[in-house]
């Protein structure tokens, strides 16, 4: 059995989510699900973040794709083939890319303020990789008090090569696994991408 091999809930027990009213797509770039750089998992994470963006863009809810500006020589160098956006983008009032220079996508970018002026409250966080941009993306979120939503099946990661006299190779699977869990328990990260719903968000009334 694949070591991404998914099983079913038992009866009655498929979550009952609140919706969330952002989706946020982090560096799913052609580097990262394409070609031999490709993440183990990258055939199941571009099958879930489609329908979260389908299903995002339906109900009304902010869609952002964040798009990591890599350095020189890097696989998602800017504007290189890989530093592409692999979902096609539906630019809008409630669709947009924020380029981000550093892991965070809430550091040195425009992310907070688009939230915030969106009247935003809850987000599903998906992408790559799950240790670090995604993983940094939704601490940032948990310490603005967004209620933050990590899809166990929505982010993916590379393997971690073994390192002779610390350990062996650590699968991708549990890389993952093991950067959802450190967010801790005000995140929601045993959920699957299906379970996930979406709605408009609605912006504060004006102050005065």
């Amino acid at each position: 059995m694949s070591q991404y091999a998914e099983t079913a809930p038992p009866p009655g027990e498929t979550p009952d989510l609140p919706p969330v009213d952002a989706l946020i797509v982090v560096d799913v770039q052609a580097a990262f699900v394409t070609g031999d750089g490709a993440v183990p998992a990258a055939a199941r994470l571009v099958d879930r973040t489609a329908d979260l963006l389908a299903r995002a863009r339906r109900d009304g809810a902010l869609v952002v794709h964040l798009q990591n500006d890599g350095e020189p020589g890097a696989e998602d160098e800017l504007h290189t083939p890989g530093w592409e956006l692999h979902h096609p983008v539906e630019p809008g009032p409630r669709e947009l890319v924020i380029r981000k220079p550093h892991d965070d996508g809430f550091e040195e970018t425009a992310l907070g303020t688009v939230l915030a002026d969106a009247g935003v409250r809850a987000i599903a966080v998906c992408g790559v990789m799950s240790e670090m941009c995604v993983y940094a993306t939704a601490r940032t979120a948990l310490a603005r008090d967004y209620r933050v939503v990590v899809p166990h099946d929505a982010h993916a990661t590379q393997d971690v090569p073994a390192a002779p006299g610390i350990s062996e190779a650590v699968p991708a699977a549990t890389v993952s696994r093991v950067a959802a869990y450190a967010l801790g328990s005000d995140a929601e990260t045993t959920v699957r991408a299906s379970d996930v719903t979406f709605a408009a968000p609605v912006p504060a009334p004006p102050v005065g």
